[in-house]
């Protein structure tokens, strides 16, 4: 791929002067989770666009916050095919009753008859025709009944009924376990296994209901030992910390190098080989992960599955393959160990939606949790038959994935439980696009995206990764130190690290560039490490990113060969 030029050099001065803020205070908002200080950058970006010296009130640059997530694309077609079905399905409503903005409550009888007419009478409707194409592929691969399908999408977008089945709708189930087998099993589901859903919030209100519904069905308790594969996304190394778990954590580290030195942020086995310890009850994976953007190797998973099937059978995993889209052939660890594997997954990034709340929790009917509950001593049972005892004549036969319902409404609103019914409708709509040509097509532009944006930076920056099949490309997270030695030597590192704090860095680039990063330590990262999100910025600005990180990177530098050896104003 050619990478694109900047108009003008960025960042090229290495002459830039250190923060204003003294260690002391750096070291104390570097406590901070990295989402809240994060906060603490965008202030000092914003302070420093207006108040450069000689130039107060004149904005003189552009903030470029590329601390956050949230891509800056949508997935147009299957918005357009939602609010196509939401035309249709007005129609609907009004066909029972017309009066004065007051409709009736669709009807099923002869609603595939009605949509056919209103395809053909309304061909100047943008989505019109993916929306069909969507519902003839949902029949066509899934054997629906084209009337019930037509009914449950046109009903749910209107959004007129509490969810019912409240876990999921029947027929969205269908859809997103055959989204869940082509993009997250590659197109290799387990034989012989069902898949069960439980739409939620997105993917932050699956990890809250899983974390809830384990310890409240004492499969887990407070200080029981859990696993972190780290790097990873902030709330999985800050819930387990909260009194309500208190959980002993043991962190696997993705450590290794090349030999030339650069980081690989992949897992030795010395470290996977925790997880054998019965112990453990729990381990939580990002896949591919949040920072490294890299999904496990075949080595990896190939060694948890071994100590599943040898050491440590009971062990639950929870993988959070939100990324897995971006890369190719991708294959969750859900598919090699479904009766071991809570999954969790999120439409957010891939379709730009972070704003729908789009997520769902799958878990094979054959599970370990399921058998625990079943496994409990009477005791435990009769507290959780007390528990779920106004839902079932027999709660104790309640499944695990049914009690998160529950739980997700404490119990006593089960009955008004699910995600919303236009919400499933866009995640149904969201899954049919991607098994269109349309959609794979898709798909291939934003891997594409991203990539470009990642060489981009790395131009800039003129800093080496390694090179890797499995990277997703969505975040990029660089170890400073590590670059600092592979570059400068070692001599060079330890005068970083007598002098500065880790994330000094990130506060040169707020204060006098405008750069809004995040900092690799606040995710169990190297602590000088710096997550690049590469997914909220036009490209040209990940050019001048780096360029702005490799003038930071030379100022240091400078300042060593001259020998210096103070740290930032104030010290």
């Amino acid at each position: 791929m050619t990478a694109l030029r900047a108009p003008a050099p960025y960042g090229t001065d290495t002459t830039m002067p250190k923060t204003s803020l003294s260690r002391d205070q750096i070291r104390s908002y570097a406590q901070l989770s990295p989402f809240e200080l994060k906060d603490t950058f965008i202030r000092i970006a914003t302070d420093a666009q207006s108040d450069r010296p000689g130039q107060k009130g004149k904005t003189t640059r552009a903030m470029l916050n590329a601390g956050r997530g949230n891509p800056n694309w949508v997935a147009t077609g299957p918005r357009e095919a939602y609010h196509a079905l939401g035309y249709f399905a007005i129609s609907e409503s009004r066909r029972v009753w017309t009066a004065d903005h007051l409709g009736g409550m669709p009807e099923e009888a002869g609603c595939a008859e009605r949509f056919d007419h209103f395809v053909r009478t309304h061909p100047e409707l943008p989505g019109i025709e993916l929306l069909k194409a969507s519902v003839d592929l949902a029949v066509k691969r899934f054997g629906f009944d084209r009337e019930a399908l037509l009914h449950e999408l046109a009903d749910s977008s209107i959004g007129d009924n509490y969810p019912v089945p409240d876990r999921i709708l029947r027929h969205t189930e269908e859809i997103v376990r055959g989204y869940v087998a082509d993009e997250m099993f590659d197109h290799r589901p387990p034989e012989g296994q069902t898949l069960s859903l439980f739409a939620t919030e997105g993917g932050t209100a699956a990890m809250c209901y899983i974390f809830d519904s384990l310890v409240k069905n004492g499969i887990l308790r407070k200080g029981d030992r859990i696993a972190l594969m780290v790097p990873v996304f902030t709330p999985y190394l800050e819930i387990p910390e909260l009194d309500t778990y208190d959980f002993d954590v043991v962190h696997v580290e993705a450590s290794l190098f090349t030999e030339t030195g650069v980081r690989q942020w992949r897992y030795p086995e010395e470290e996977i080989a925790k997880l054998a310890d019965p112990s453990i009850k729990l381990v939580c994976c990002v896949n591919p992960s949040n920072p490294p953007s890299l999904a496990l190797s075949s080595r990896v998973s190939e060694q948890i599955v071994s100590i599943v099937n040898g050491h440590n059978p009971d062990l639950i995993i929870v993988t959070d393959d939100v990324y897995g889209t971006f890369v190719e052939g991708f294959r969750s660890l859900a598919a090699d160990l479904p009766r071991n594997t809570l999954l969790v997954y999120s439409y957010s990034k891939h379709y730009g939606a972070t704003g729908w709340r789009l997520g769902v929790i799958a878990l094979h009917d054959d599970n370990v949790i399921d058998a625990m509950l079943a496994e409990q001593d009477q005791e435990q049972k009769e507290r959780l038959n007390r528990r779920y005892g106004s839902l079932a004549l027999e709660p104790e036969k309640m499944r695990f994935i049914d009690r998160m319902v529950a739980d997700s409404r404490q119990v006593a609103l089960n009955h008004t439980a699910g995600l919303s019914l236009p919400q499933q409708v866009m995640m149904a709509l969201f899954s049919l696009f991607d098994m269109l040509d349309e959609g794979q097509a898709y798909k291939h532009r934003i891997r594409a995206i991203v990539r470009q944006r990642l060489e981009l930076l790395l131009e800039g920056a003129h800093m080496k990764i390694s090179e890797d099949p499995k990277r997703a490309a969505y975040y990029i997270e660089l170890d400073l130190l590590a670059e600092a030695e592979r570059v400068h030597g070692r001599p060079f590192a330890e005068f970083l690290e007598r002098n500065y704090e880790p994330v000094d860095p990130l506060f040169r680039l707020a204060e006098q560039t405008s750069v809004v990063l995040l900092n690799g330590g606040g995710f169990d990262g190297p602590q000088w490490s710096v997550r690049v999100s590469l997914a909220n910025l036009d490209d040209l600005d990940y050019l001048k990113i780096g360029h702005h990180l490799r003038a930071i990177f030379d100022a240091y530098a400078e300042e060593w060969r001259a020998g210096g050896t103070s740290g930032p104003s104030g010290v």
